[in-house]
C-alpha cells in the first residue's frame, strides 16, 4: 500500500504583529479586552487551560464572541516557529461596533441609516474593494458575519485604500438575527440576488437601508434571504451569467446614491 502523504495546508504567514501565540498570551489578551479576529486552536486540546480560553470566549447565550476554529497542528505550525502551545490568535487591525448603538446613533443625529450587509464574502480583496466603495459613497456602516467571511488583515486594508480604518464594521454572531432586526428598526433590507425578477432600480432606496450582498458561488443563504424585505437583480444581457461581488455591490450602492441625489 502506498503510504499516505500528510496533508499540507499552504497559507500567507502573518506578521508577528498581527497574531499572539501561546494560550497564557491569547487569555491575557482576552482579559485586555484586545480586539481578536480569528483564533485557532489545535484540535486535540482538551487541557484545562484550554478550556477556560473557550469558557473566556463563549457568550452568556452560548454564542463565541468571536470566530473559534479547531485545526491540525500542521496548519498552527505553517503560522509561526514559535512554540505557540496550540492555539494562535489574530489581531484585528479594526474595532468594531455593535449594530444596534449605531443604527439608534445614526437615527439620533437625524441621518437616514445606509448600511452594507455582507453575508459570508470570502475573498480578501473582494470585501477590501466593497469596503473601499461604502466609503467613498458615504455608506454608513459594513456588517459582517463573525465567521464564515474574509478575514479583516493587512490584505484588506490595503485593498480597501485605508477605508477599514474610518469605515464602521460591525461584526454580528447570528446574520439572521441582525437582519431581523435591522427590518424592524425601519430599513429596507434588500437582497442582491439571481433570484428575482425585479430590477434593482425598481426599489426606492431613499428610505433607511441596507443592501445585502452574498457570498461569491452560493450568494446569500437561503435562511437570510427570508430576512429581507426586497429581492432585486441586476440584469445580465452578456454571455457571463454574473457579476464579481464587489462590482455588484458597486452598481447597488451608486444606484442608492443615484437615487437619494434626485
Amino acid at each position: 500500500m502506498f503510504k499516505k502523504e500528510p496533508q499540507k495546508y499552504e497559507t500567507r504567514r502573518p506578521k508577528e504583529k498581527e497574531m499572539i501565540f501561546g494560550i497564557h498570551a491569547v487569555i491575557e489578551a482576552i482579559d485586555a479586552g484586545k480586539t481578536l479576529d480569528k483564533i485557532l486552536i489545535r484540535r486535540d486540546m482538551t487541557s484545562t487551560l484550554a478550556k477556560e480560553l473557550i469558557q473566556r470566549l463563549t457568550t452568556q447565550d452560548g454564542q463565541m464572541m468571536t470566530n473559534v476554529q479547531r485545526v491540525p497542528v500542521e496548519k498552527l505550525n505553517q503560522y509561526t516557529d514559535k512554540n505557540h502551545q496550540g492555539v494562535i490568535a489574530f489581531v484585528s487591525p479594526v474595532e468594531f461596533y455593535d449594530l444596534q448603538t449605531l443604527v439608534q446613533g445614526l437615527y439620533e443625529e437625524g441621518k437616514v441609516p445606509f448600511i452594507m450587509v455582507l453575508d459570508a464574502v470570502t475573498d480578501v480583496r473582494n470585501f477590501g474593494a466593497i469596503a473601499r466603495t461604502c466609503a467613498c459613497a458615504g455608506v454608513d456602516a459594513l456588517v459582517i458575519g463573525t465567521r464564515g467571511g474574509a478575514p479583516i488583515n493587512g490584505d484588506a486594508i490595503k485593498t480597501s485604500a485605508g477605508a477599514l480604518h474610518t469605515l464602521p464594521v460591525c461584526k454580528v454572531d447570528n446574520m439572521q438575527n441582525a437582519l431581523r432586526f435591522l427590518r424592524e428598526s425601519g430599513l429596507s433590507v434588500v437582497a442582491a440576488t439571481e433570484h428575482s425578477d425585479k430590477n434593482y432600480s425598481q426599489v426606492d432606496m431613499t428610505n433607511p437601508l441596507a443592501i445585502v450582498m452574498g457570498n461569491e458561488e452560493k450568494g446569500i443563504y437561503e435562511e437570510n434571504l427570508k430576512q429581507c424585505t426586497e429581492r432585486v437583480r441586476i440584469p445580465m444581457t452578456g454571455t457571463i451569467e454574473s457579476l464579481n461581488v464587489s462590482v455588484a455591490a458597486g452598481v447597488m450602492i451608486y444606484e442608492a446614491v443615484r437615487q437619494r441625489r434626485l
